[in-house]
């Protein structure tokens, strides 16, 4: 049975009305010895918390995209088949663009929660070694006949951790509120693509080329970007990506348009940090050397070159807010940061935060990627 889907739902509501009436029905007809009673009354009790924890942990879960499958829930899931030493620029020496085209198949997500026009499919990355789904969402106007010579700016988008590839569609509703605006011509008509993150069970990446462990970094940056030029419209210059992601996903995505300006002109971080080990069981954590290349304000402080990127990065105070002013402070041109401040009480640490804004993020990133 599927961690996040209906039949699972409804089974925890089931056991909840359940446990709540076997105690109101049978409390005053247990027989037997007082100890006897009294152990089957606490089982009876405990059953009633245990399934009611269950339920409020799937509602939660549901609506926040913490956790995709049973896997991803107890650790257990591995989505590296090679970690291969892929050098410092994370593609083994390689030309990319001279790879054979990555062809795949897809097919509707069938998850209702992520609005109409969400697309899957599962890609095993050639050069990272990574194998995952990514979910694709196309603009309106991608089958408009007016539109059929025309390519589309691409935003790759990430969860927190824990975290769900499915969640900026179900969550968010990235799609479903920018449809509208797309079709004013408020916000322009971005293909949204969402991978998988969660890579190593319990532990969270970093968005990190790690060898011997992971190549997240290539599995986002260079895998996933090239499946989707290969299969759509979509820009191929780095004119044409940005890279979005909140919490744990929003440090990665200013590391990765920091680091990678030939790939990402834009990048959004809503809620970030810029330390790894903010995250404590982030895989670039603990390692001195992994914890000072993926700040991506140790990224800007070092740069030779400052790389040709847009920051877009908000936060409450101790939430992301000081993190963007020290980018903003790092930076320095091309390099630009804007940084917004989250007011207190507008809603915390959460999605609620988040998906209010979604509209004013994409009328920003309207503004700085091209087709």
């Amino acid at each position: 049975m599927s961690l996040t889907g209906t039949p699972f739902f409804l089974t925890s509501i089931v056991l909840v009305i359940a446990a709540l009436a076997v105690p109101l029905l049978l409390w005053s007809r247990i027989g037997g010895p007082r100890p006897v009673r009294a152990v089957t009354r606490f089982v009876m009790l405990l059953f009633a918390q245990t399934t009611a924890v269950v339920m409020v942990f799937v509602i939660v879960n549901n609506s926040n995209g913490l956790f995709d499958n049973w896997d991803d829930l107890l650790g257990t899931g591995d989505h590296v088949n090679a970690a291969a030493d892929l050098g410092a620029d994370g593609t083994g020496g390689k030309s990319v663009k001279h790879e054979p085209k990555v062809k795949q198949d897809f097919k509707p997500a069938g998850d209702p929660r992520m609005g109409p026009g969400v697309r899957v499919t599962q890609l095993k990355g050639r050069i990272s070694g990574v194998e995952g789904e990514v979910y694709v969402w196309l603009p309106p106007q991608y089958d408009d006949p007016a539109y059929r010579d025309r390519t589309f700016p691409v935003v790759e988008v990430l969860p927190g951790f824990p975290g769900s590839a499915k969640a900026w569609f179900g969550s968010l509703s990235v799609n479903t509120q920018l449809k509208p605006l797309m079709e004013k011509g408020e916000v322009a008509p971005f293909i949204i693509v969402a991978p998988r993150t969660t890579l190593l069970g319990d532990t969270d990446t970093g968005c990190a080329n790690v060898p011997g462990k992971v190549n997240a970094d290539t599995w986002l940056s260079v895998d996933v970007r090239k499946m989707v030029t290969d299969n759509f419209r979509a820009a191929e210059k780095p004119d044409g990506w940005a890279v979005a992601g909140y919490s744990a996903g929003a440090h990665c995505a200013a590391k990765l348009a920091v680091e990678h300006p030939d790939r990402y002109r834009a990048g959004v971080s809503l809620s970030g940090y810029n330390d790894p080990a903010a995250e404590p069981v982030a895989l670039t954590a603990k390692d001195p050397v992994l914890r000072e290349k993926n700040n991506p304000w140790k990224i800007l402080q070092h740069a030779v070159t400052p790389p040709r990127t847009a920051l877009f990065v908000s936060g409450a105070d101790g939430d992301g807010y000081q993190a963007g002013m020290a980018l903003q402070q790092a930076a320095k041109a091309p390099t630009t940061v804007h940084v917004e401040k989250i007011p207190k009480g507008a809603g915390g640490h959460g999605t609620v935060v988040w998906r209010k804004q979604v509209p004013e993020v994409f009328k920003w990133l309207t503004h700085q990627l091209k087709g």
